[in-house]
């Protein structure tokens, strides 16, 4: 029998999100036929169960799901597509319940395993699904979407070399799997070799079909190499499908700046960098680029705003184009001020989907723009049992922090680093609070990695980079960050603007 690691959700263990370098997602992932070892008619059921969940027909799919549960009620690849087709369906909450089941009635089976990985990872980051991935490999040691996957979520860990050795175990099993030469992709690209990642990419095709996390990955390389138009292209028609992707928008915003689009930037990204919920990141890209326009009065009070950002408080969202029209009705409930409308709003969509997650977390929105921090905590509690993305991480820190739990709400933010160490933003966030605790050492350590991922021009690092040093007594590297500070302090250019 694998031995499994527990699960345990708890107010106080908030942490994070997947971080999804990987191919797949839960109701995507391939059902490597455990159903062959099932009778005729019901590996026939589940074979045109999942070829209707990949449709999109999901009442269909739950009819067929329907006759061969009368058929075999304790089958584990039966308990599997259900929870497959519940994830597809949105009902995250009790696809969690149905994964368990099948692991209950199949302990060491693989693909179950595998979909339970993928959860946790979505729940609590990449290092602490490591185990998970580990007991599917270990139960089904020639599934090349177990290795694909867990590769993946070994990159996501930091752990490169382990990586390496688990993209070539998937070269064994499946020398023409595209995924093989899409995460050498990956490891190139984190290793700086850009042009070695680009041939492997293009080896791939999954960029050119479409994969996001393989476009995103070809606008970077493209970046990285200095060809900014060619990021902004894919950049465009990422953005196109996926709205409300805000790193997406962030990359699309500095590729259009290094192109030499200053005015795009401002046209396209200045409304977005007047709200309150704007990054700094975002506030100052479109600060640069009225520099690069010489509009340095309009500038100064962008970078001013970049420079004093905390990481940590939520701001009220505002209703963008292309969000679902819920997401859009309560955010502009909120803006208005009108509390009740949105917890009636979230109340009826709890109603109707109690078992989402994203209406869980939506709810949670509701709450805490009601001012009911309790419930809204309450409600994030519910939505972090399937998934922890960094902006839900976040609104749980500041609301434990600001209720007098701040040993709960520093737990979250280093859960949160721990399993998405490659998110520049919730780094800064965890070294501000232990800032907070005079913890200096830590706090130079974590900015200093969060400059290795591209922060290393943020006003707020390196003011508070600065402070480190200095209480660090480190002399040499106070002056460094006090001259890079200078370079985008926002006092030096409002004082080159004054009469």
């Amino acid at each position: 029998m694998t031995c499994r690691p527990r699960l345990g959700a708890s107010l106080a263990v908030l942490a994070l999100l997947l971080t999804a370098a990987g191919c797949s997602r839960g109701a995507d992932i391939p059902r490597r036929d455990g159903a062959a070892a099932a009778s005729p008619a019901l590996a026939k059921l589940l074979t045109e169960a999942d070829r209707l969940i990949r449709d999109g027909k999901l009442t269909q799919a739950a009819h067929a799901l329907d006759t061969a549960r009368s058929l075999s009620p304790e089958s584990p690849d039966l308990w599997l597509a259900i929870a497959r087709l519940r994830l597809r369906g949105g009902e995250h909450l009790t696809a969690l319940e149905a994964a368990d089941r099948a692991l209950a009635l199949g302990p060491d089976h693989g693909p179950a395993l595998l979909l339970r990985a993928l959860m946790m990872r979505d729940a609590h980051g990449a290092a602490e699904a490591l185990p998970w991935f580990e007991a599917a490999r270990d139960a089904d040691p020639e599934d090349p979407d177990i290795w694909a996957e867990y590769a993946a979520t070994l990159g996501d860990s930091g752990e490169a070399r382990a990586m390496l050795d688990a993209v070539r175990r998937l070269a064994q099993l499946a020398p023409d799997d595209p995924r093989v030469p899409y995460l050498q992709a990956v490891l190139a690209a984190r290793g700086g070799e850009d042009a070695l990642a680009r041939s492997l990419l293009a080896r791939s095709g999954m960029a050119s079909r479409g994969v996001p996390a393989a476009m995103l990955l070809d606008a970077v390389i493209s970046l990285q190499q200095g060809n900014a138009e060619s990021a902004t292209l894919t950049l465009e028609s990422l953005a196109a499908r996926q709205p409300a992707n805000v790193r997406v928008r962030e990359l699309l915003a500095h590729a259009l700046l290094a192109g030499g689009h200053a005015d795009l930037v401002i046209t396209r990204f200045g409304p977005d960098a007047a709200r309150a919920e704007a990054s700094p990141y975002l506030v100052m890209l479109v600060a640069r680029a009225h520099e690069r326009l010489g509009e340095r009065a309009a500038a100064a009070p962008l970078l001013a705003r970049a420079f004093g950002a905390m990481r940590i408080a939520p701001r009220l969202l505002a209703a963008r184009e292309g969000l679902p029209q819920p997401t859009a009705d309560l955010r502009r409930a909120l803006q208005r001020g009108d509390g009740a409308a949105a917890r009636n709003g979230a109340k009826a969509l709890r109603t109707r989907f109690p078992a989402s997650a994203d209406v869980a977390s939506l709810a949670g929105d509701a709450l805490l723009g009601a001012g009911d921090r309790r419930g809204a905590l309450a409600a994030y509690a519910r939505a972090s049992e399937a998934r922890r993305p960094w902006p839900l991480a976040r609104k749980v820190a500041w609301t434990l922090a600001i209720t007098g739990h701040g040993e709960e709400a520093d737990l979250v933010l280093a859960s949160q680093v721990a399993g998405e160490p490659q998110t520049a933003s919730a780094v800064i966030a965890l070294a501000e609070r232990q800032a907070q605790r005079g913890d200096w050492t830590r706090v130079a350590q974590l900015l200093d990695h969060a400059a290795t991922l591209g922060a290393g021009h943020d006003p707020a690092l390196l003011g508070l980079r600065l402070r480190a040093a200095m209480a660090l007594g480190q002399a040499r590297e106070a002056s460094r960050y006090a001259g890079l500070l200078a370079e985008v302090h926002p006092r030096a250019i409002a004082a080159r603007v004054s009469p």
